[in-house]
């Protein structure tokens, strides 16, 4: 199929980019790496009547870290968040999520900012978002104004974006010590869309779980912190030798529904593996 007709325009900087957005009424839609926008447009699940070039906006770009946090402009494209030091350095659970979103092509285009506002609940960056506590910078014609990201994920791709408004940065905290991240997927192949997968960062001290914040993909309906099994897991000592102390937890916070090929208490054991698998390398990572 191919996408319907629409205008197109490249702004030249972020205030008439939201004006646009804002007077277009809903008929206008963002794109920068547009790796799900243009996949929508050709099967036309969507048809905006104008699409708003933002890729070259100045406002959205760059990377700084400062008072423990690390900001990182929307259109940061997923390779640069394996090349950057910076990310490296602070936000390691960035460098273990982004080799698992699609292919080297897709990681070349696509954006930070894309992949949240798009909120695919089987997306690597958003569940990164959620459990790394991160806040969304947010500007449109009325101004600025930031988002927790366990806020800005209300629904099945739905945010807390209104019309005309556009995530200028993400602001991240800085890992610290003490902390540790654990991140694993399961697809049927690489670069397919995970059937299952977990991020997670937890305190761990003495092999002992502190507080922890664990966030699935693909089994939930939006990117949120699993917080039953959060509980659960806290307090634990690792490794563990088997699943049995979360996973009445995991079933509560998690109910996938079936899909063609994958029946919902099969992903909900592949999230059960996942937890358990993760949750231990994150131990042997901080004793090491």
């Amino acid at each position: 199929m191919k996408a319907r007709n629409f205008r197109y325009i490249r702004p030249a900087t972020l205030k008439v980019a939201c004006r646009i957005l804002a007077d277009a009424g809903g008929e206008a839609v963002p794109v920068a790496g547009g790796q799900s926008l243009l996949a929508g447009l050709n099967m036309r699940l969507s048809a905006p009547k104008l699409l708003v070039d933002i890729a070259e906006l100045h406002e959205l770009r760059g990377q700084s870290h400062g008072d423990g946090l690390v900001r990182l402009g929307a259109l940061t494209r997923h390779a640069e968040l394996l090349s950057s030091d910076l990310v490296r350095r602070h936000l390691p659970l960035l460098i273990k999520a982004a080799p698992h979103i699609g292919h080297v092509a897709i990681r070349n285009r696509g954006t930070l900012g894309g992949s949240l506002a798009y909120a695919d609940p089987a997306a690597e960056l958003p569940a990164c978002a959620v459990a790394l506590g991160a806040t969304l910078v947010i500007a449109g014609a009325a101004g600025e104004r930031r988002v927790k990201a366990d806020d800005f994920f209300k629904g099945l791709f739905e945010t807390d974006l209104r019309p005309g408004e556009l995530i200028v940065a993400v602001e991240f905290p800085a890992m610290r010590t003490g902390t540790a991240i654990g991140f694993a997927e399961l697809s049927r192949r690489h670069g397919d869309f995970a059937l299952a997968g977990l991020a997670a960062v937890a305190a761990i001290e003495d092999r002992r779980l502190g507080e922890a914040r664990l966030v699935y993909i693909g089994c939930a309906y939006r990117a949120r912190v699993a917080t039953a099994v959060s509980r659960a897991v806290a307090g634990l000592r690792l490794p563990l030798a088997d699943t049995s102390a979360f996973e009445h937890a995991l079933r509560q916070d998690l109910t996938p529904d079936d899909t063609p090929g994958l029946r919902a208490d099969t992903r909900t054991h592949l999230a059960i593996v996942l937890t358990r698998r993760v949750l231990n390398e994150m131990s042997e990572r901080a004793a090491a």
